[in-house]
């Protein structure tokens, strides 16, 4: 007897199914029903979801964060870089002007 493969849901589909039943648009059993899962698994769904439901927003906040610290390196980098031209105009040997104004 050939052994049945293990079907495999999407984070899209299981978000659909488990938010479904907890907006009450779908009892437990037409859910699975509907879809064919068993009630233990969407049950699972469900308690991973309000387990995680509490993090869902913390990505906003850790985005500001990463935003506020990629400007601030890129005020450094530019400060830094225009540190760094400002010698180079003015020293013969980096690169700039020779002190003959550009005469041979």
């Amino acid at each position: 007897m050939a052994r049945r493969s293990r079907r495999t849901f999407t984070a899209a589909f299981k978000a659909t199914v488990v938010l479904d039943l907890v907006a009450g648009n779908t009892t437990p059993a037409e859910g699975c029903r509907k879809h064919q899962l068993s009630p233990t698994l969407v049950a699972v769904w469900k308690a991973t979801l309000l387990e995680r439901l509490p993090t869902v927003f913390q990505a906003d906040d850790r985005r500001a964060a990463e935003a506020d610290r990629v400007a601030e390196l890129e005020r450094r980098v530019g400060r830094q870089a225009l540190e760094l031209s400002a010698p180079k105009k003015v020293s013969p040997r980096a690169g700039g002007m020779p002190p003959t104004g550009g005469r041979s």
